[in-house]
């Protein structure tokens, strides 16, 4: 049986999510704060979680943390910071072993101790962070944002996003700009911090095995005061596109990379969006898909080639990385096998194989209690009640006219091209 998610209300814009399985050795709990994504916040935000991560009231270095880390049976820390469609999203993560298996079955309360050390009592100085701490994680973050450039295939997606995306708020840097760091000090980025803690909503995650007395822990542990919380607004959709964009980028690398952005003006809401994700998967979905048939297989342009549906914001994006005297033909092809979707050709054989790919990725949800909380945090924000046997139903469900129907709202909106810059 597919997890389910009890969701409760413990304070102010805080919500607990209890999602309740044996199938790990460990417990999972993941605590998000969400908030506009706004490009004179953004780097602050993602400073953030860096500074929080060296030390608290209690812990108060990272060798600290560490040692205690060891003593909570090896548990394991991580943060994030990431962009959900127009929302900026500061995660923290802590996974550990089940009392069962360490002869210590109160050992967890410990656990949620730390964590709730971590984010909500940060090591301060005079009243504010650590000016050393803020410095030495400025210096960090610059190299992490300098640093996108280095997997080409990634930064030619996030420049194509920036292009295409210029006037709206899915442009923005998730790790903000390096531009923006020298205005940073301690003292704003703690009023910053306060501001977040005191507005953002919040949503706790619990995966694994509890009781009454660890939710009862888990609801006093995280339940504080709190001011007016934000409202996050849902993103714009932009319907049709209203100029086509084609942008060339010069650079010293030995393959092209060719993103293509499409617009679709399917919301995660409209009953087509599941027909949408079946379509991209038939069109770039992987090895059986009509690209990667066509472009890669018979005619040898690419090296790689697939297609993407960005959920929170409708678009879809087609990359590839090619030679560089092969980009016309290239783009020539994808735009046939596009013509093709939209005309239905293709075969029953091809919707059911992208289907079982859809079904299959799904499924592998379930493998992860971190997935588990990623997949229900997803459905939080796009007001999706559905479960993950739902969401496959929903997927199993989708007819060839509406993988037809949606295919012809797709149109290109972006072409971007990083290539050689001796060409």
């Amino acid at each position: 049986m597919a997890p389910i998610n009890e969701r409760m209300n413990i304070g102010k814009g805080i919500n607990l999510n209890l999602i309740k399985t044996n199938k790990f050795k460990s417990n999972l709990v993941s605590l998000y704060m969400e908030m506009p994504l706004d490009k004179d916040d953004v780097t602050k935000n993602a400073l953030i979680p860096l500074v929080l991560k060296r030390g608290t009231n209690k812990y108060t270095t990272n060798l600290d943390i560490e040692r205690k880390l060891e003593e909570l049976y090896g548990a394991e820390f991580s943060l994030n910071i990431n962009k959900k469609g127009e929302r900026h999203v500061l995660r923290f993560t802590i996974e550990s072993p089940k009392g069962i298996y360490v002869e210590d079955e109160k050992y967890f309360y410990d656990v949620i101790d730390f964590l709730k050390e971590i984010v909500f009592n940060p090591y301060l100085e005079e009243n504010s962070f650590s000016k050393k701490y803020v410095e030495q994680e400025k210096e960090n973050l610059k190299k992490i944002i300098e640093g996108k450039i280095n997997d080409k295939r990634s930064y030619a997606i996030t420049r194509c996003i920036e292009e295409m995306c210029k006037n709206e708020k899915f442009s923005i840097y998730e790790y903000g700009y390096v531009e923006d760091l020298d205005s940073i000090n301690n003292q704003n980025l703690y009023s910053r911090y306060e501001y977040i803690l005191n507005t953002s909503p919040i949503e706790i995650f619990f995966i694994g095995d509890y009781d009454d007395n660890i939710v009862e822990y888990m609801e006093d542990t995280f339940r504080i005061d709190r001011e007016n919380i934000v409202d996050v607004p849902r993103e714009k959709i932009i319907n049709g596109v209203q100029t086509k964009n084609m942008v060339r980028e010069d650079m010293s690398i030995s393959q092209g990379k060719l993103v293509m952005g499409y617009r679709t003006s399917i919301p995660y809401e409209d009953d087509l969006y599941n027909a949408l994700l079946v379509a991209s998967e038939i069109l770039g979905g992987g090895p059986n898909s009509k690209l990667f048939r066509t472009v890669r297989e018979k005619e040898s342009l690419a090296y790689y080639i697939g297609s993407m549906v960005y959920k929170y914001k409708s678009i879809m994006l087609i990359d590839a990385g090619i030679d560089f005297d092969k980009y016309e033909k290239t783009l020539e092809i994808t735009r046939g096998q596009i013509d093709e979707l939209k005309n239905g050709v293709f075969t029953d054989e091809d919707i059911e194989i992208a289907k079982k790919s859809i079904v299959t990725s799904l499924k592998s949800v379930t493998d992860s209690n971190y997935l588990i909380s990623e997949f229900f945090l997803s459905q939080i924000l796009s007001n999706d009640n559905s479960t993950i046997d739902e969401t496959i139903e929903s997927i199993l469900n989708v007819n060839k006219e509406e993988i037809i129907e949606a295919s012809n709202k797709i149109n290109i909106d972006t072409i971007y091209f990083l290539r050689n810059e001796n060409l």
